[in-house]
């Protein structure tokens, strides 16, 4: 089992200009990194629709990855000192991040999904190092974690460390309000949980939506914080004397801080919400069924502002590893006719996206919208169907057992 733990630091003085200064080398090795490979890449580039039938290529340079790269940190340390002041796995994880990102631009990642173009890092945007090497037990001394080079560092241990997990690797992450370190955990003496199978009895249903956050298949519904719409008008004024600064004086590097802190803020309260909304979900001990959401595209239809403050990408993903790690399971079904389908008769029922009523026409089941696509997800994750028309087909075809769908 992995797992991430992250704490506050509480840092000397001279620990916060040291880890500064490491991010700063860590960011022009970036650039520089990056840098190569474009190079690379624009000389041994050739479009097909420009190139002539005859022609004579060049030969192909090599090509920089990872291994070649690495060995040539051997010449930066030569030519900048400064670099031997940085453990030597932090500055190879700094390479390891530019494949990657390279590579998910050109091929592309494990499903196929190509990436944005990779852009070089400014001054301030480059916020976390990484440590590759596992942290020895005895370099955790309560309070205190030991890193190479840089030392013990304090940490606020808000929970303790949980028993027979070893520390992995960590990393610093500096935010606009201060430090924090985050450790991998591993154990893998924790067994790995086979859950039952899901049925009516032990799985609920929650439709998520932007009237409620979501409603359960009991009716039961969960407010909409709404935290960035709430925060809007202090972010606005804030943002508008950001934008009253002179370039490079230090009344704009404050104002910058202090819109980044109300948007930290923002962040923080959605993600606490998430937390305790998985929570409760998962604390009756049952399999949870959802949309498979089109998040992206929702993000960009004009409904964009409510769909990102809602957090459903993230709220899904928390509530994903917590069932997992409860023995749940977190179960994704398609929302195709989960709104217009009657979860009483399984007609279908046309509405509008303004129809917040359901009104089966057939059974006379009058609903709440959510309510019933909440009713139909469950059934749907149980392997019932929500279509009379399929119920039908299938009860011609010979299927003598077919659970119910009249509740």
């Amino acid at each position: 089992m992995r797992t991430a733990h992250q704490y506050r630091l509480r840092l000397t003085k001279l620990q916060q200009t040291t880890i500064d200064q490491w991010l700063e080398l860590a960011r022009r090795q970036y650039n520089y990194r990056l840098a190569e490979r474009f190079n690379w890449y624009e000389q041994n580039r050739c479009d097909i629709n420009a190139c002539p039938l005859t022609c004579h290529l060049p030969e192909l340079k090599e090509n920089p990855n990872f291994y070649s790269q690495k060995r040539d940190l051997v010449n930066s340390k030569k030519l900048f000192p400064e670099y031997k002041e940085l453990p030597s796995h932090t500055l190879q994880d700094v390479i390891a991040r530019v494949e990657k990102t390279f590579d998910r631009w050109l091929s592309g990642d494990c499903n196929g999904k190509r990436s944005g173009k990779p852009r070089f890092k400014g001054q301030g945007r480059f916020r976390s190092i990484a440590f590759p090497d596992p942290v020895k037990p005895e370099h955790i001394n309560g309070r205190f974690i030991q890193l190479p080079k840089i030392g013990k560092l304090k940490m606020i241990l808000h929970r303790p460390l949980p028993d027979g997990f070893k520390v992995k690797t960590a990393a610093i992450i500096k935010k606009v309000d201060g430090y924090y370190i985050t450790l991998s955990l591993q154990d893998s003496s924790v067994p790995v949980l086979s859950p039952d199978v899901p049925e009516l009895g032990n799985t609920i249903g929650i439709d998520m939506g932007l009237k409620s956050f979501l409603v359960d298949d009991s009716g039961k519904e969960v407010e909409i914080p709404q935290h960035y719409r709430k925060s809007e008008k202090r972010l606005k004024r804030l943002q508008r004397s950001l934008s009253r600064k002179k370039k490079g004086s230090n009344r704009r590097k404050k104002a910058i801080k202090r819109v980044a802190k109300a948007h930290l803020k923002v962040s923080n309260q959605r993600k606490d919400f998430h937390y305790k909304t998985a929570l409760k979900l998962l604390s009756p001990g049952k399999h949870v069924a959802h949309e498979k959401l089109n998040i992206k595209g929702l993000a960009k239809s004009r409904l964009a502002k409510s769909v990102n403050d809602a957090g459903w990408g993230q709220f899904l993903q928390i509530l994903s590893i917590k069932a997992e790690r409860a023995g749940l399971l977190a179960i994704a079904v398609n929302p195709n006719g989960t709104s217009q389908n009657c979860s009483g008769c399984g007609t279908r029922v046309p509405k509008a996206l303004a129809d917040r009523l359901h009104v089966c026409p057939e059974c006379g089941l009058t609903l709440d919208r959510d309510h019933n696509a909440a009713i139909n997800i469950k059934y749907l994750a149980v392997g019932h169907s929500v279509n009379k028309a399929q119920v039908t087909s299938e009860a011609i075809a010979g299927v003598t057992e077919k659970p119910a769908l009249y509740a």
